[in-house]
């Protein structure tokens, strides 16, 4: 079987000398003698281990597998189905046995060395092996096993025989928890601030303003507006009343923050949309009841999503543990990973790629009529570059940010701190936008312009 590879060997109990195997991926393990040099996977069986097994036979066979656990459900557990981010380097498995006999409590323990082509960022490594007896199915254990780290290998020590591996944890510490959650708190404060003046100054100009009550752009940045400070809301609510509550409360919490989280991205691509017919397919692009559809897309399409997640008992307590696997944090919102990839990670991808093109398509299209009408004015655009990064916060770039928070803790910071405060950004855009000054209206972004046409359109 191409997953499993073995190699059993017989070895004398009188046997004192150190003993070292190579562990390599793609080849069955075999036994490394002195004068060759060491791989960079390999295990140790230090001279002292046959001699605790004297008063046995005097010839024991010694079994060595490499197992790869990438497909199926065997060895996988607990840990890594629930913990997020949780997984086995490499998905490979390293067994030792002798013959059928559990061997434990070793004088001088075996070594067990797995190398990675660099210290994984923002992941705790720890040495773990197979526990039989936790739970009905097992789980990983590190009970009798150390660690110790190199910038390339990581050596585990472990005083028994049995199934080891090199399990990947995300880092995130209680400190680290608490400060991020109160960025989040103060950014999302702030949010909610700001977008309740943008509705409010919405509400007012639909008074003195005609052109409010049938223009559609306005609309949509209020739907949006609308959707972020209700995802605002229930964010406060979920952290901060933990598993408060029974399970039923638990699973409505969970339920309703990722609607109103699914909403915030719906009407984030509905306003990439818009742009798109604004900017890019500027004929031909009258609908009858335009905001009607698009409220039903916006608003229905996340009612859809959730009511087939919590067909399926998604929801449930969320639980994340720092490097000791001490809880750092617990809320209601998903118990399986499966459902949380596909409908938040893989929702978000598919608007957030639709979002960026359309941006960067109005983006080039705002450059190159600038550079047009200025002729060989030289200097940088500023009013384009302004209209860019108020269009980025209407369809939500700021969530790009979280592809890249692999790459260490500062662009967490960063994630948490920019999205917590897009309703800011989302109330500055609509000042700009609707309050110009009087000498700018005709050299003002053509963006806003037609944004203002187009939107009567439409009505």
């Amino acid at each position: 079987m191409p997953f499993v590879k073995t190699s059993v060997h017989n070895f004398s109990i009188n046997t004192s000398d150190d003993l070292h195997f190579s562990l390599t991926p793609s080849q069955i393990p075999r036994q490394v003698m002195e004068n060759e040099e060491k791989p960079p996977d390999r295990v140790r069986l230090p001279g002292s281990f046959f001699g605790s097994l004297r008063n046995r036979r005097s010839t024991v066979r010694l079994a060595i597998t490499i197992l790869d656990i990438g497909a199926g459900d065997v060895f996988k557990g607990p840990q890594l189905n629930l913990e997020n981010g949780s997984s086995v380097l490499n998905n490979r498995l390293v067994g030792l046995s002798v013959g059928a006999t559990p061997v434990t409590g070793l004088a001088e323990p075996l070594e067990i060395t797995f190398s990675h082509e660099t210290y994984l960022p923002n992941m705790f490594l720890s040495c773990v092996f197979w526990d039989v007896t936790k739970g009905p199915t097992g789980d990983w254990a590190s009970k009798g096993c150390s660690t110790e780290h190199t910038a390339r290998r990581t050596v585990c020590r472990c005083d028994h025989l049995t199934f080891f591996a090199l399990l990947l944890r995300p880092i995130l510490d209680k400190v680290t928890v608490q400060a991020l959650t109160r960025i989040s708190q103060a950014g999302c404060g702030a949010s909610m601030l700001f977008l309740t003046f943008t509705i409010v100054l919405y509400i007012v100009l639909r008074f003195f303003r005609q052109r409010f009550k049938s223009e559609d752009a306005p609309k949509i940045h209020m739907a949006l507006s609308v959707s972020l400070f209700l995802l605002n809301l229930t964010f406060f609510i979920t952290v901060g009343s933990g598993l408060q509550g029974s399970e039923s409360a638990c699973w409505a919490r969970g339920a309703v923050f990722h609607y109103f989280l699914l909403c915030v991205f719906t009407w984030m691509v509905l306003e990439a949309v818009h742009l798109y017919l604004l900017a890019i397919r500027v004929f031909n692009t009258y609908f009858r009841h335009y905001f009607l559809k698009l409220s039903l897309v916006g608003w229905g399409l996340p009612a859809l999503i959730v009511i087939g997640t919590g067909s399926a008992n998604s929801y449930g307590r969320y639980t994340i543990h720092d490097e000791e696997n001490r809880t750092t944090l617990e809320l209601c919102w998903f118990h399986k990973k499966t459902a949380l990839y596909i409908t938040v990670h893989g929702y978000f991808l598919i608007t957030f790629l639709f979002s960026a093109v359309v941006l960067g398509l109005v983006a080039w299209k705002i450059f190159t009529l600038s550079s047009v009408t200025a002729g060989k004015e030289q200097g940088p655009n500023w009013k384009g570059i302004l209209t860019v990064l108020g269009l980025s916060s209407l369809v939500g770039m700021t969530w790009g940010l979280a592809i890249l928070t692999p790459l260490g803790l500062s662009t967490v910071y960063i994630f948490a701190l920019l999205n917590a405060l897009q309703g800011v950004f989302i109330f500055c855009w609509f000042v700009v936008l609707y309050f110009p000054r009087q000498s700018a209206v005709s050299t003002s972004s053509g963006t806003a312009r037609v944004d203002q046409t187009h939107s009567v359109s439409h009505g």
